[in-house]
């Protein structure tokens, strides 16, 4: 008779049925899955060819190389009317990443400030950052955006009434005029020396961190870093001169020549994305430091280190490991939430491509992609770039 080991034996060498195989089960169900994403996505890419055909539109990208003949008020490029439809795009680009890293700086300060300030022993700070929070976070963005353009920049004084700065900066309803640097032959140098003193700063900062590890004494590297950053700049500067001169705003006639200008729309649209996304960061600051053990506020107190050292360098670097999760959604959707500025004339990329490029040429399957696509590898490398971040600042490495 044969043993129960001996059966067992026997059942595990017997052949397993191919429909009764896992593996071979879920290869299965995977190939049917994408067989039917191919034929879905042939129905939809066939069926609009037909029916642009049947209507004579064209279809294809080599409208970009067109002359746009339309103009763009605010650019980074030396865009002009005769320009083509694929500059027209760059130029929208820039001016969205414009907005977006400005404005992923400035909510990312506020948002901390606001946050750190909500867990504030004083009772009045800390009111005043949770009504904040509550106040914004509870108004749809795109009133707060009408809001500030409509009802805050608009009813500046005019141009010859502008609010006056020491005769350098001038604000009015057009926007805000600012002195603007004229590079001279020969600056490079000193942007060649900030990035130098940058480089050192970094070495010196992992130099300090080694050491402090190995010796358990702290040195200076923050102080160190900035000399080096500003000092070498700044040294390059006095040595070789800093070949550059200052265009500063003056009135001529009904506007301003000369200088910097940055229109209302950029303005309006740069403070309602930093205010609205940094109540929504500082409720993130806000769960991150208090998801720190309050034991380790005790330990730094009880080591002598003052509340704020406590702050800085205890619980924050703990705190950033559940803050940088979510604080990547928000920098996505500032980036993406930029496309409301269609709604008061900044032309970031859907005003000028998904709007007018689109109005003029009719080619909407073409200028909807492109968008799209613009969007998706623009999170997609905020998304790399914040994952690395956080694998970087990670309690176990991986």
């Amino acid at each position: 008779m044969a043993t129960t080991v001996e059966l067992r034996h026997e059942l595990a060498a017997a052949p397993v049925p191919i429909w009764k195989n896992r593996t071979a089960r879920a290869l299965f169900y995977q190939i049917v899955v994408l067989a039917l994403l191919a034929a879905l996505t042939y129905f939809f890419v066939h069926n609009t060819a037909v029916n642009l055909t049947k209507r004579g539109i064209a279809s294809g990208f080599g409208f970009l190389w067109n002359t746009a003949g339309f103009d763009i008020a605010f650019r980074l490029t030396d865009y002009t009317v005769t320009s083509t439809y694929a500059k027209a795009l760059w130029t929208g680009l820039l001016n969205t990443l414009l907005v977006s890293g400005v404005g992923v700086i400035l909510a990312t300060v506020l948002g901390f400030v606001i946050g750190v300030a909500r867990l504030s022993h004083n009772w009045l700070i800390a009111k005043l950052a949770a009504a904040y929070v509550d106040i914004v976070r509870n108004i749809p963005l795109l009133a707060q955006l009408i809001f500030w353009y409509f009802g805050v920049l608009t009813t500046l004084p005019g141009v010859r009434q502008s609010f006056d700065l020491l005769g350098l900066v001038f604000l009015n309803q057009r926007g805000l005029y600012s002195p603007a640097p004229i590079l001279q032959p020969g600056f490079s140098l000193i942007p060649v020396a900030l990035l130098v003193g940058a480089l050192a700063a970094v070495l010196l900062a992992r130099w300090a961190r080694r050491r402090q590890e190995l010796t358990g004494q702290p040195f200076p590297s923050i102080r160190a870093g900035l000399g080096l950053t500003l000092g070498l700049p700044l040294l390059v500067g006095l040595l070789f001169g800093f070949r550059m001169t200052w265009s500063v705003p003056a009135l001529q006639g009904f506007n301003f020549a000369g200088g910097f200008h940055v229109p209302p729309e950029f303005m309006a649209l740069l403070v309602g994305l930093s205010i609205h996304t940094a109540a929504f960061i500082a409720e993130i600051v806000r769960s991150g430091v208090q998801a720190v053990s309050l034991g380790q506020t005790e330990a730094g107190l009880a080591l002598g280190l003052k509340r704020g050292i406590v702050t800085r360098k205890i619980v924050l670097p703990q705190a950033l490991r559940v803050i940088v999760p979510p604080l990547t959604s928000q920098y996505l959707n500032l980036t993406k939430n930029s496309s409301l500025a269609v709604f008061i004339g900044y032309p970031e990329v859907v005003a000028v491509f998904a709007g007018t490029t689109l109005n003029q040429t009719g080619q909407a399957v073409e200028c909807i992609a492109l968008t799209m696509l613009i969007y998706l590898v623009i999170s997609l490398l905020i998304s790399f770039f914040m994952n690395w971040y956080n694998r970087h600042i990670a309690l176990v490495e991986r």
